[in-house]
């Protein structure tokens, strides 16, 4: 259906102008093309063609508006022409004439005619041909005068059928640029929904209309047309029939990358236990590796780095688990016991911000006692690095901040602080569809055994999940298991584990493998909002894919068994479900164990999973093309199966349950209705007799060229049928699909405005506006339609919460879209194009359906037996339905499919050659439905059915037949490719292209050597036979695949790419001219694999060839070139137009030429070529002695195409000249993009101010490179025009704080104001007095060094960074407030105020924490000392400063055959063979006069005047390096042993004996000079290596400067420029040339007026004037006049000096990347260091800054223990029971357990009063800077050397009791930090557990500063609870001295001498039994035992006489009995 409007003419328009008109029909608008210089009557004769989805209804208004155009300002309107569609609907053809109307609606007397036709599908308006008026409306210069293309229907569709409705549906409808994109966008393609990730792959996009190509190409060509296509152009079409191939041909997903996962503990807090030695074990997947042992202390400290690397498919990596836990008292003897673990899965970090989590704290839980809560903190750093990804290491942020734990726990984003345990539970009920897992020899054997024969496979499920595994029981000999088992995980709330792994494996005693593997994403389905719900799924299917369903003992794809890579076979179908509860960890009853279980479940019924329904699924091959010849010419069949169905090895039939249905009758009114709107005749009910056809008969291929077969199907299609039964659970796929067309739509607006934007057109932001209008009623649409039939059986909970969330969520972004689309501004438009990016990833993460329904479709490819290549096609983007939206994306249309190898033969090279490509039409619905199964094939077929007679209408056809056939001519106009593979050793290809066009090829010839060969060749296919009616040919031809190869001269072409194309078409009846012909070259994206692989710049037509023969068409000019033989050139006017060019090529010099095969390169010259013309280089001579070139400027004239988007490439080629003339390639490289290096002549009406735009924008770098926004103040007038910048005499100020905005046309003054911070230190000395103790004053000159400044800037560095962030996180906010504002249209002043969203909970501590710093500019932290600084930038300088290519560039040249890596955008290091060093310029003929007469222009330098020259120059290079940092390890220990290697030409420094031991974050502070010779000697190479006591040390990592770029840029990189001027001192100047020399030759060589000081501190350069300081105090303090400081303010501004102004590089520190040639891509840590380079020719530099590392300073801690008490009582008395403790107190300073001491036993006290008296003594060396103790220790007792430690200085007191048998008890202990520590309470009393609890709310104090503390402080322990409580309280003495005032007062330990302490005042209870045990005996036995004792020894006295009276008794008894 279409509705068309011709607009003829305007009349009676008034004065002469420029007129358009503007059509309007159901919002959308169209141009016409612009009348230039018409007077009264404007002529358009223009068509304007509207395709329509659904019938116009008679109200319907068409509106035609006429204005005055005009480029610069906005169109003014004449007048208006409405009118209602009634009569055009009834008539169908209407001729209209009338007046038009103005603004206030009076008729005016211009006048508009026009023609109107409409033309519905079913002809119940009259019919019209297409000829019957030319329907080509014209498009204004390619830009898009539409806001939008939704072309919904006026009034809202009801979702059933309207009469009449169109059964195509609404095509989707564009409008392009003349030649902009053509339109079938290929991005890349979406692997199958189980690999497709989240914001993995770009989407493929949608299909677009071929009559808005009629458009494209009106009027003239004009050159800014061609777009840089940077996607494939494919154009499709309103017919609808032809859906877009995908062109990515390799699956992305099981190749494996190389990963490198780094975590560093740093420390862990508030462990659980009592004096425990913790150990924390890190573990990856298998690997484990475990920090040092700490011991005794509930808070280690370890600061270890640990680094795994793996190399593994990104899906498994991502699975990985990290585990991180804390061990206590492990050793060589036992495992020790656990304490709590902590863990996530490696996705998790990799999904965060820069992949990585920095100084976060990770809670540890017990897995085996899940009621306990936290069991402490480790605080660690973790990072993933993939290949190519660069880690930022944020700087370390101030300490304070970290230490509060529960604002920085290790989580991600939006995830709750306190997580909750839950259980989840995943209940496995039965599975289907099992293939056989045995031979059938096996079975033969395990019959004639067994005696029966049984299923032969043994099933079980295995469901992985946060490293943990739960196995179901095992189902013997089941293809159908049943098992109603759930498996139970305990596992902490929300999880940082994303995907639950289940499995089905059989399981087998020899050979246990996975039978089908699946994914369920926990992301997918929940929902975290606050309206969202729990993880929860099913019950329901799920489709498992994998190899090949027929068995082999060594199954090669096994891995895709495992859920890697794509599966390519149906494996088996499993109904699972899953729930999640949340536990109540307080109830008694509760399991605590974190262990995995199993349970038993009920059954659940048949329907629970929706009702069986009977689909039908139909395909017709057209076309099976480009047949691999490989394969060899046995006949060849396509198979297509859909789960089981249609599988030949063991197909199903129709299921049990789906015919107990039919008998049963009785169907639901919903069915009822459906048949009675589908049926014809009884089609739809029985024909349970039909029997599917799932393959195709087999034929025989014939030869299509050298590669390729093809299948003579000719005009007789094959087609398969299948029937299959699956739950009707189409709502899932119809939602999704009404998403993902949303999707699709959105993207491919999207690239539209960013194809705009790139190609610089006109009006984005109209072309996002539109894309946002479509985005917002397509949201609103999904709301309506996705709200129907919610009463389905089988919906489970999941389809119901996320039908509200998706609903939810598409409403709310319709809103948001309307909202920013009235936000979208000409300004705006890239920064909304990122909001809007997001919706497009949130729509595709919607769009991914977690729970399955039918399963996908395969289509095999067999021959011989043998299964070849496979296309699989999700089941949705084929389902049908009668609603357009819900169709699938390829329902009812033809598409080209290719098929591709399985498994792993499908990577690489292999995977890359087409194996078949089909063209094939494909249907599946419902049996119900199978009337409209035909309804998208091409027309003209009669169906040929397998069985003759009645019923006909119900059987499908097993083949088509086409009658019609049309002949046509193809020319293919193959113009030129760019930036192709290199697939030769040369680095260079020979390539050629073949074309291939239904069953015809050909190939364009081979230009040898490059890698953009032009072939500027017409290829003519002629007798082309295409199947179909003419019309839909027209608009919708088959493509046109192209592939790129490399002629090889011995054996097969290598493949290098492919793109496909549409042709534009002619039909006999058509007039071959204006504007559709002749078609216009566009370019074509090149793909090899899924890697972008160069453009082809091409256009083609294809021309019906009517009864007259060819004679009728187009002539073809022959061949003009007598040269190139019988070769056609592309005709005149489809090339481009040409204009004459001058390139100017500047010859530098050539660096690091590598060999050519064994030969060094001596006489190297360089060739430069473009479109055929060139220049050669002068010869270098020697190349050792002097690589540069001695003529250094040519030119050469060229003609290119005027449009700069299709100029060639530019080759540069370095040959090397050999004796004899022979020449050899060194390397190429070819600029791909001129545009860069087109002169633009200055301008001169500008006044010079090239750099106001800056200024304005109130952003500038006035301090260290950093902007700040700042106060407009009104611009001074000053009587002489000139400008001043004003710099109030303060030498060491830090910020600058306004900047005036100022006219580009006034001479202003600029003053900077730098009395801000006066005020602030006014501020903050009030503040000071009211705070506890003062801070330290100003810092001593003396005391500073250079690395106080280093650190200050650190500081200021980190405050930018964090300023920046919350700057950037505040704007974010703003915005989306905004938009929140105005989609809930709440004014804005009613908003809660940031933080009080439930949502932010843990944002919120950080909030109001940062508003407390943040309020009053610096109020908590203390006002920083004055410190000079210098501009530390995190990354290299090159980055900073455009790699110092301002005038000089490097072009590198590339020898050898390009890898075949996925990520192109990682440099292939091993093909660079050296590189060029030079510059381009080209400009148009002629040349304005006024360049060439300047003053002292040099017409041999042309366009490069002023530039230095080239003879060698001797430099002395000083390379200052001072720390490096994350070093990756390097030996076993997980350490190195750094040093630093520096290499630059013939010199190699080896700092080997000052290797840093067992450090990965050394310090070396150390500065090396190196004499050099520019040009030989300038890449400068600094390496840190691993220091190896045996064998050879390795290389770390590396890093190379380009020093001699860096040398001759106008930035003046050769020595920075320090913030401040000084003669002595730490901020001495380092340059042999002061200030004013260096402004003096800037002027000079800048031509520029000045410098001239003036009176009162002033400077004049050009017109600008600077004020600043005259005086400078030298080392005796004498003051001096100077000119420095002001000369020094202009070098700070300079780049705001008119014409030639540039940022000179301030005094820096640069950090680079350290990089290892064996890991490329992956950083191998950083290194800090700056470089400094002065001429020899100039006064010698005075001798290098030291910056050799601080020494630590020697300290003296000595503690006194004065007295304990109240500390707890632990043991009973002896023989009283009475409570008593035997108290001594140990201490050590932190990290010196060894060194521990303790003071004396105070016995039995019996209150927990101890007294002592003892002296601890602690010597230390501390850096003050850093705040840590320094300690060299030997690691172990094999360690070779000794090892630097830096730890936090943290003095330990603990409290024991002593035993005498058993171990002391541990009472309680206490940490304090000597930096900040609370201080001690005046009385026993006043010491409460609030010292320890509330540390940060205290007022704190520094040892350091404070010198002698003396006071009370609490001992703590932790009980069972894990509560803290308070054991004991001590008196303690902190003394701090310095080394040498601890000598001069020497001290004993002790109570010894010298300076003894008194004897503690005990009582004498507690005196030692040995020294007076008499006593202690009375005291303590006699008083408390003596009753007890005088029994006792009045027993024993009874016992005695007992026991001799019975010893005697035998002998009286003898004596008396014998009377003796």
């Amino acid at each position: 259906m279409a509705l068309v409007v011709h607009l003829k003419t305007v009349t009676e328009l008034r004065g002469k102008g420029d007129r358009i008109a503007k059509v309007t029909f159901r919002g959308l608008s169209f141009f016409s093309r612009v009348l230039e210089n018409c007077e009264d009557e404007a002529r358009f004769e223009q068509a304007f063609r509207w395709p329509i989805g659904s019938q116009v209804d008679g109200d319907e208004m068409l509106e035609i508006q006429v204005f005055n155009y005009s480029k610069v300002f906005t169109n003014r309107l004449i007048g208006t022409f409405r009118m209602v569609l009634q009569k055009v609907v009834e008539e169908g053809h209407l001729e209209v004439s009338d007046t038009l109307i103005d603004d206030n609606n009076t008729a005016i007397r211009t006048t508009i005619s026009i023609e109107i036709k409409y033309q519905t599908m079913d002809g119940s308006v009259k019919v019209w041909s297409d000829g019957e008026f030319l329907d080509i409306p014209d498009d204004l210069d390619g830009t898009f005068q539409f806001e939008t293309d939704s072309l919904l229907s006026g009034r809202s569709q009801s979702s059933g059928t309207s009469p009449g409705r169109s059964i195509h549906g609404i095509p989707t409808f564009r409008k392009a640029g003349k030649g902009v994109f053509s339109a079938m966008k290929l991005g890349k393609t979406r692997t199958s929904k189980d690999d497709h990730k989240k914001g993995d792959d770009a989407a493929i996009l949608d299909a677009e209309d071929l009559d808005r190509k009629a458009m494209r190409l009106g009027g003239i060509f004009d050159p800014d047309t061609i777009s840089l296509a940077s996607v494939t152009a494919v154009t499709t079409n309103v017919s609808n029939k032809r859906s877009k191939p995908d062109i990515k041909m390799e699956p992305s997903s099981g190749r494996p990358v190389d990963y490198q996962i780094s975590v560093t503990v740093i420390e862990a807090r508030q462990l659980v236990g009592l004096n425990m030695d913790p150990v924390v074990c890190v573990e990856i997947g298998e690997e484990k590796k475990y920090t040092s042992m700490k011991e005794s202390t509930n808070c280690p400290y370890y600061n270890e780095y640990f680094v795994f690397d793996f190399h593994v498919p990104p899906d498994v990596m991502f699975d990985k688990i990290i585990k991180i836990s804390v061990i206590h008292s492990k050793n060589l003897l036992r495992s020790g016991t656990l304490v709590g673990t902590f863990k996530l899965d490696v996705g998790t970090v990799y999904t965060q911000p820069e992949h990585q989590f920095h100084h976060k704290w990770a809670m540890l839980s017990d897995p085996d006692d899940i009621t306990t809560g936290c069991k402490g903190y480790v605080k660690c750093d973790i990072a993933v690095v993939g290949k190519g990804d660069n880690i930022k290491t944020p700087h370390k942020a101030s300490e304070a901040d970290e230490d509060d734990i529960e604002g920085n726990l290790l989580l991600p984003e939006g995830v709750p602080s306190e997580r909750q345990w839950a259980r989840f539970y995943v209940k496995i009920y039965r599975a289907e569809g099992l293939p056989k897992m045995n031979t059938s020899i096996m079975a033969n054997v395990k019959k004639a055994f067994i005696g029966e024969n049984r299923d032969l496979v043994d099933p079980y499920v295995l469901v992985q999940f946060a490293g943990q595994k739960g196995k179901t029981s095992v189902q013997k000999s089941s293809y159908e298991p049943i098992w109603n088992e759930q498996v139970i995980f305990t596992e902490m709330f929300p999880p940082l584990c994303r995907r639950l792994k289940v499995q089905i494996r059989d399981s087998d005693k020899v050979n246990d493998v996975a039978i089908g593997t699946h994914f369920i994403d926990l992301r997918k389905v929940s929902n975290d909002g606050d309206k969202g719900f729990l993880p929860t799924m099913g019950p329901a299917w799920v489709n498992m894919y994998g190899s090949t369903r027929n068995y082999t003992l060594m199954d090669e794809h096994q891995d895709l068994n495992e859920g890697l890579g794509e599966g390519v076979s149906f494996r088996a179908r499993l109904l699972v479900s899953v729930a999640v509860e949340i536990l109540d960890t307080t109830s008694a009853e509760i399991m605590s164990s974190t262990e995995v279980h199993m349970e038993p479940v009920s059954n659940i019924s048949e329907s629970a999973t929706g009702k069986m329904e009977e689909f039908f699924l139909f395909g017709s091959f057209l076309e099976a093309t480009m047949i691999d010849r490989k394969i060899g010419d046995k006949p060849i069949s396509f198979e297509v199966t859909i789960g089981n169905y249609g599988n030949q090895i063991d197909g199903v039939s129709k299921p049990a349950s789906a015919k107990k249905k039919k008998e049963g009758g009785g169907e639901s009114e919903e069915e009822e209705s459906e048949l009675i709107h589908n049926s014809s005749d009884e089609e739809a009910e029985d024909d349970g007799d039909l029997t599917s056809v799932p393959s195709t008969p087999p034929m025989k291929p014939v030869i299509t060229d050298r590669n390729y077969f093809h299948l003579p199907y000719f005009e007789k299609k094959p087609c398969i049928y299948i029937k299959s039964w699956w739950q009707d659970q189409r709502r899932r796929l119809y939602n999704s699909n009404i998403m993902d067309k949303i999707a699709d739509k959105l993207e491919e607006g999207l690239n539209d405005v960013q194809e705009i934007i790139k190609t610089e057109k006109a009006y984005p932001e109209r072309r996002l506006r539109g894309v946002l209008e479509e985005l917002s009623t397509s949201c609103s649409r999904f709301v309506t339609l996705a709200n129907k039939d919610q009463n389905l059986s089988g919906r489970t909970k999941l389809d119901r919460e996320r039908l509200k969330s998706c609903m939810r969520e598409m409403e709310s972004m319709g809103q948001q879209a309307k909202t920013i689309r009235t936000q979208v501004k000409r300004n705006t438009v890239r920064d909304k194009l990122k909001l809007v990016l997001n919706f497009l990833q949130r729509l595709r993460f919607l769009a991914d359906e977690p729970q399955h329904s039918i399963p996908d479709v395969f289509i095999w490819m067999i021959s011989n037996n043998k299964r070849i290549a496979y296309a699989r096609i999700p089941s949705k983007d084929i389902l049908y339905s009668i609603v357009d939206e819900e169709m699938g994306k390829d329902c009812g249309k033809v598409k080209a499919v290719f098929l591709r190898l399985p498994g792993k033969k499908g990577f690489g090279p292999a995977g890359w050659t087409v194996q078949a490509k089909l063209e094939m039409y494909l249907w599946l619905g419902l049996n119900k439905q199978r009337k409209d199964f035909l309804i998208g094939l091409p027309s003209g077929f009669e169906e040929n059915k397998a069985v003759k007679g009645i019923g006909i209408q119900a059987v499908p056809p097993i083949s088509l037949v086409y009658n019609m056939k049309q002949v046509f001519q193809l020319r293919a106009h193959m113009y030129q490719a760019r930036s192709l593979f290199a697939a030769d050793t040369s680095g260079l290809s020979d390539p050629f292209a073949r074309v291939f066009f239904s069953t015809h090829s050909q190939v364009t010839e081979v230009l040898s050597e490059t890698l953009c060969p032009t072939w500027d060749q017409l290829l003519v296919f002629d007798n082309v036979e295409l199947y179909g009616e003419a019309g839909e040919l027209r608009d919708d031809p088959p493509i046109i695949v192209i592939e790129l190869y490399d002629q090889d001269t011995v054996g097969k072409a290598e493949f290098i790419g492919r793109t496909f194309a549409k042709p534009l078409t002619k039909m006999v009846d058509e007039h071959y001219g204006p504007p559709r012909f002749p078609p216009q070259l566009e370019y074509y994206q090149i793909y090899r694999g899924n890697c972008a692989a160069g453009d082809l710049l091409a256009a083609f037509e294809l021309l019906q060839i009517g009864p007259a023969g060819r004679s009728a068409l187009p002539p073809i000019d022959g061949p003009t070139d007598s040269d190139r033989g019988p070769i056609l050139p592309v005709p005149l006017g489809i090339r481009p137009v040409l204009s004459r060019y001058r390139i100017e090529v500047l010859f530098w010099g050539l660096r690091d030429l590598k060999r050519v095969n064994l030969a060094q390169v001596d006489r190297p010259r360089v060739d430069i070529e473009c479109a055929g013309k060139g220049v050669q280089s002068a010869l270098i001579q020697n190349y050792k002695k002097n690589p540069n070139f001695s003529t250094l400027v040519k030119w050469f004239e060229v003609d290119l195409p005027e449009n700069e988007l299709l100029h060639p490439p530019l080759n540069i080629r370095v040959v090397d000249c050999r004796a004899f003339g022979r020449y050899t390639l060194v390397g190429s490289h070819a600029v791909t993009t001129l545009r860069k290096f087109i002169y633009s002549s200055p301008d001169k009406t500008a006044n010079n101010w090239a750099h106001t735009a800056r200024l304005a924008n109130g952003y500038l770098a006035l301090t260290n490179g950093t902007s700040y926004s700042r106060p407009q103040s009104r611009p001074v007038s000053h009587p002489s025009g000139d400008i001043v910048v004003n710099m109030t005499p303060e030498p060491n100020i830090k910020k600058m704080d306004t900047v005036v905005k100022i006219e580009a046309t006034t001479d202003a003054v600029v003053k900077v104001d730098l009395n801000e911070d006066e005020k602030e230190k006014e501020k903050k000395k009030k503040k000071k007095k009211k705070g506890e103790e003062v801070e330290e004053e100003e810092p001593d000159e003396s005391m500073l060094d250079w690395w106080s400044k280093y650190f200050a800037s650190i500081e200021t560095m980190m405050e930018n960074l964090r300023a920046q962030e919350a700057a950037q996180a505040e704007a974010e906010e703003r915005e989306d407030l905004e938009i929140a504002a105005e989609s809930a249209e709440i004014k804005a002043d009613d908003f809660p105020m940031k933080g009080t969203k439930p949502k932010e909970k843990s944002k919120d501590k950080k909030s109001t924490k940062d508003k407390k710093k943040t309020n009053d500019g610096t109020e908590k932290r203390p006002p920083k000392p004055k410190v000079d600084e210098l501009m530390v930038y995190n990354k290299e300088l090159e980055s900073e400063f455009g790699s110092f290519e301002d005038w000089l560039h490097t072009f590198n040249l590339y020898r050898g055959k390009a890898g075949d890596d996925d990520d192109h955008n990682v440099v292939d290091e091993d093909r660079i063979v050296g590189r060029f060093k030079g510059s381009l310029c080209m400009y148009k003929l002629p040349l304005s006069e006024e360049i060439t007469r300047e003053a002292g222009f040099d017409p041999n330098m042309g366009m490069f005047q002023s530039i230095p020259h080239n003879d060698p120059i001797n430099v002395l290079v000083r390379i200052y390096i001072i720390r490096a940092t994350d070093l990756h390890p390097a030996d076993i220990n997980g350490k190195a042993d750094p040093y630093i290697v520096i290499k630059l030409g013939k010199s190699d420094i080896r700092d080997k004996e000052n290797y840093i031991s067992k450090q990965l974050n050394p310090v070396f502070g150390k500065s090396f000079d190196i004499e050099a010779t520019f040009p030989m000697e300038s890449m400068l190479t600094v390496a840190v290596y691993d220091w190896d006591l045996v064998g050879t040390d390795d290389l770390i990592g590396e890093t190379k400067i380009d020093l001699e770029n860096r040398y001759y840029s106008k930035h003046r990189a050769t020595c920075g420029i320090a913030s401040n001027y000084s003669v002595h001192g730490y901020n001495v100047w380092r340059d042999p040339q002061k200030p004013a020399q260096i402004l003096a030759k800037l002027c000079k060589e800048g031509k520029l007026d000045g410098p001239h000081y003036g009176p009162g501190g002033r400077v004049k350069v050009a017109n600008r004037i600077f004020l600043g300081p005259t005086e400078i105090e030298d080392e005796s303090g004498l003051k001096k006049q100077t000119e420095e400081h002001l000369a020094l303010t202009v070098l700070r501004h300079w780049e705001e000096i008119p014409r030639v102004g540039c940022k000179l590089i301030p005094e820096h520190v640069e950090t680079r990347p350290l990089l290892n040639p064996d890991k490329p891509g992956i950083e191998q840590g950083r290194i800090e260091m700056w470089v400094d380079m002065f001429p020899m020719d100039v006064p010698a530099p005075g001798p290098a800054i030291d910056i050799s590392p601080r020494k630590p300073k020697s300290f003296e801690l000595r503690v006194i223990i004065w007295n304990t008490d109240d500390v707890i009582l632990e043991d009973d008395a002896f023989m009283t029971g009475e409570k008593m403790s035997d108290i001594y107190v140990r201490g050590w300073l932190k990290g010196q357990q060894e060194d521990k001491q303790d003071t004396d036993v105070h016995y039995h006290s019996l209150t927990g009063e101890g007294n002592f008296n003892w002296r601890f003594v602690f010597p230390f060396d501390y850096l003050m800077a850093e705040e840590k103790i320094v300690i060299s220790k030997k690691e172990s007792m094999f360690s070779w050397d000794e090892t630097e430690y830096k730890i936090p200085a943290r003095l330990t007191l603990q409290v024991w009791d002593a035993d005498h048998f058993s171990a002391d008890d541990f009472l309680g202990a206490i940490e304090l930090d000597l930096n900040k520590f609370p201080r001690g309470a005046k009385t026993a009393k006043q010491c409460s557990l609030d010292m320890v609890l509330k540390e940060h709310e205290l007022p704190t104090i520094s040892i350091f500063k404070q010198k002698r503390v003396k006071g009370w402080w609490p001992f703590v322990a932790q009980n069972e609870n894990d509560e803290f409580e308070l054991t004991g309280k001590v008196e303690a003495e902190l003394h701090l001295l310095t080394a040498e005032e601890a000598e001069k007062s020497p001290v004993g330990l002790g109570r010894n001498d010298p300076e003894p302490l008194e004897k503690p005042n005990r009582p004498d209870t507690s005196l030692m039994w040995f020294m007076n045990p008499l006593k202690s005996i009375r005291y303590f036995i006699w008083h408390n035992y003596r009753w007890l004792i005088l029994k006792a020894l009045a027993l024993l006295l009874l016992l005695l006489l007992v026991g001799l009276f019975l010893y005697s008794i035998p002998g009286y008894l003898v004596k008396k009995l014998l009377g003796a």
